[in-house]
C-alpha cells in the first residue's frame, strides 16, 4: 500500500478512536496524582469520539470532507488539557491532508509535521515529558524517514516503535513522572490511537462500529442479558417521538445529537418535515426530554430500566423535570433580551457553590471541573445563552483553561475574556475583583492578578500507592493537594489537614475559607474551623457549604 485515501483514514481513525476507549481506564490510571478523578483517558477519548460519531455516519466522504468533521468534531468535544491537545495535532494533521485525495508518506510526514506545530503553538508554556514529546519524536521520525521508506504500513509501524521509545523517556524528563513511577497518560493515549491505525494497516479485524451511530429504526434494539446487566454504563432506555413544531435544519439534527451523545449512547435520531423519533441510553433521561420539547411536543415516551429498578419514579421523576425546565425556559423567553456590557460564566460543581457564583451574579454555570471537565462544545454553549457584549469565563480548574481559550478563539460575535481560574476559591476572589465601571481590559487584568492573592487546598482520598515530592502516598489515604502538587498525606483527616494548612499559610495570611463537601456535614465544617481558631488564633476563618463531590473539603487562605 503506497497510499491511503478517504475511506481508508476513516478506518483508521476509527480503530484509533475504538483503540483509546477501550483504554480509557488504564490510562486514567497513570495520572501522576492519584486523585479519584484522574481522567486523562476519559477526555482523550470523549474529545476522539466527539469527531467518530460523526465520522461513522458518512457516506463514501471526499477526503476534504472527511477532514472537515474530524477537525471540527474534536475541536468542539476537546475535554481538558490532553484533549486540547489531541484536538491540535488532529486539526494540524488535517490542515495538509485536506488538500489530497490521497496520502503518501510524504504527505503523511507533511501533516504529522503540521499537527505537532499546530498542538505546540496551542500550549502557552509546554512542557517536555507529555503528549507533546512523544507527537514531536514520531514527527521528527518521519522526517528522517521519508526519503527511504515509500510503504504506508512499514512507514507508520516504525513512527509506532519510535513513539513507544519516546514514551518511555517521559519519566526522565519530569521527574514528577518518575516518582510516580508512571509513563506520562496524555502520551500512553496518543500511542493507542496510533496502535488502533496500525491494525488496520496491518490488515487486522477490527470493528468499526460507534455505538452511538445508531440504525435507521428505533423500535428493534436488543434486549439486555441478565450477564451483561451489572456491566450497564447507562441505565435507562429512552425512546420518545417529538411531533415538530417546525423542520428541524441540518444543524439543529447535528447539534442535537451532540447534545445527545454528551447523555449516553445507543442513540438513534431519525427526522423528517414534521416528526423526530429519538432513542438513547442514558442516566437521565430527564434532560434528554427537556431538550427535545425546545423542538415540539412528545407523543410515544418510553423509558425503561435496564436495570429492572424504580422504573415508574424515573419516568415520573423526567416528566416533572422536563415540565419545571420547560417553564423556565419559557420564562427566560418571553423576558427581553436586552444586551449587557458584561456577562459571567462559571465551571462549578455543587449545589453551594453555584449559589456562591450566582451570589456573585455569574450568569451561567457550566456542571464540572474536577470531576469532568466540561468541553468546548460546553464553552460555546454556554456564551451563546449569555447576552453581553463581553463575557468573562472562569474555568476554575487548570484542566479547563486551555478548552475555554479554545471556545473563545472560536467565538466571533462577542468578545471572551479567560480568566485563568485554577480553584473554585481564585474563580470567587477574581468576581469579587470585578468593578462595572472598570473597562473589560482593566478588569481583566485586575481579576488575573487576583488569583495570586489565593492559596487553595484541597482534601480528598488516595486511589494507588505512589511517592510524590518526598510526600508518600498510600492507597485510601486522606491527601491534602497544594495548588502545585501534594502537600500531605496519612491516614488521620485533621492532621493531614494541619500540615497542609501549615504548608500555606505565611506572615501575609489573613484569612481561611471552608467550603465543605457533599460528604462532609456543617457540624465536620465548624469543627475543622473551630481548631482554625486554636491553631492559628491571628486568622479569620469561614465556613461555606460547597457540596462538591470527591473532595471533602476546598480550603483557601487569603
Amino acid at each position: 500500500m503506497l497510499t491511503i485515501n478517504s475511506k481508508t483514514l476513516a478506518k483508521c481513525f476509527l480503530a484509533g478512536a475504538k483503540n483509546l476507549e477501550s483504554k480509557k481506564e488504564w490510562i486514567n490510571e497513570l495520572n501522576v496524582f492519584p486523585v479519584p478523578d484522574g481522567d486523562t483517558g476519559t477526555n482523550m477519548t470523549m474529545t476522539i469520539m466527539s469527531a467518530a460519531t460523526q465520522v461513522s455516519g458518512l457516506n463514501n466522504p471526499s477526503m476534504q470532507e472527511l477532514c472537515k468533521v474530524i477537525a471540527s468534531g474534536s475541536l468542539r468535544g476537546a475535554r481538558g488539557n490532553s484533549g486540547v491537545i489531541l484536538s491540535q495535532l488532529l486539526r494540524g494533521f488535517t490542515k495538509v491532508a485536506e488538500n489530497h485525495e490521497e496520502l503518501d508518506v510524504i504527505t503523511l510526514s507533511e501533516a504529522i509535521e503540521k499537527a505537532v506545530e499546530t498542538a505546540y503553538k496551542a500550549v502557552m508554556k509546554p512542557k517536555e515529558g507529555t503528549i507533546l514529546t512523544v507527537a514531536r519524536g514520531i514527527s521528527e521520525k518521519a522526517l528522517t524517514i521519508v526519503n527511504d521508506v515509500e510503504e504506508i504500513e512499514e512507514f507508520v509501524s516504525i513512527l509506532f516503535e519510535e513513539g513507544e521509545a519516546v514514551l518511555k523517556t517521559t519519566p526522565e524528563l519530569l521527574p514528577v513522572l518518575k516518582q510516580a513511577g508512571v509513563v506520562d497518560s496524555g502520551g500512553q493515549g496518543l500511542i493507542e490511537v496510533l496502535r488502533g491505525v496500525l491494525d488496520v494497516l496491518e490488515g487486522k479485524e477490527v470493528d468499526y462500529s460507534i455505538a452511538s451511530s445508531g440504525s435507521s429504526s428505533v423500535s428493534s434494539f436488543a434486549k439486555i442479558t441478565a450477564e451483561t446487566e451489572a456491566e450497564i454504563k447507562f441505565g435507562y432506555c429512552t425512546e420518545f417521538i417529538i411531533v415538530l413544531n417546525k423542520p428541524m435544519t441540518e444543524k439543529e439534527e447535528h447539534e442535537f445529537k451532540g447534545f445527545l451523545e454528551s447523555l449516553g449512547d445507543s442513540i438513534v435520531l431519525v427526522a423528517d418535515d414534521e416528526i423526530t423519533k429519538v432513542h438513547v441510553h442514558t442516566n437521565d433521561p430527564g434532560k434528554a426530554i427537556t431538550k427535545a420539547l425546545t423542538f415540539g411536543s412528545l407523543s410515544k415516551i418510553k423509558i425503561d430500566n435496564m436495570r429492572e429498578e424504580h422504573q415508574e419514579k424515573l419516568f415520573k421523576d423526567a416528566e416533572k423535570l422536563a415540565k419545571e425546565q420547560k417553564e423556565k425556559e419559557e420564562a427566560a423567553e418571553s423576558a427581553p433580551a436586552e444586551r449587557k456590557q458584561y456577562g459571567f460564566i462559571s465551571v462549578t460543581a455543587g449545589e453551594g457553590l453555584d449559589e456562591i457564583f450566582t451570589g456573585l451574579s455569574v450568569d451561567y454555570l457550566i456542571k464540572g471541573g474536577q470531576t469532568m471537565n466540561p468541553s468546548t462544545e460546553d464553552m460555546l454553549n454556554a456564551i451563546e445563552h449569555v447576552n453581553a457584549d463581553h463575557i468573562f469565563i472562569l474555568p476554575n480548574n487548570g484542566n479547563i483553561v486551555m478548552a475555554a481559550n479554545q471556545a473563545r478563539d472560536l467565538t466571533e460575535d462577542k468578545t471572551i475574556h479567560v480568566i485563568p481560574s485554577k480553584t473554585i476559591p481564585q474563580g470567587i476572589v477574581a468576581m469579587i475583583n470585578f468593578i462595572p465601571d472598570r473597562t473589560p481590559e482593566e478588569n481583566e487584568a485586575t481579576m488575573t492578578e487576583a488569583l495570586g492573592t489565593v492559596k487553595t487546598g484541597s482534601v480528598t482520598y488516595a486511589v494507588r500507592d505512589t511517592e510524590i515530592d518526598g510526600v508518600t502516598i498510600k492507597k485510601d489515604d486522606f491527601m491534602g493537594i497544594g495548588d502545585k502538587t501534594i502537600l500531605s498525606a496519612g491516614t488521620d483527616i485533621d492532621a493531614v489537614i494541619k500540615e497542609m494548612l501549615d504548608k500555606m499559610i505565611d506572615d501575609d495570611s489573613a484569612i481561611i475559607t471552608i467550603y465543605y463537601g457533599e460528604d462532609k456535614t456543617e457540624d465536620d465544617a465548624n469543627a475543622l474551623a473551630e481548631k482554625f481558631n486554636e491553631y492559628y488564633p491571628d486568622l479569620d476563618c469561614e465556613v461555606y457549604y460547597g457540596g462538591q463531590p470527591v473532595y471533602y473539603y476546598f480550603i483557601s487562605v487569603e
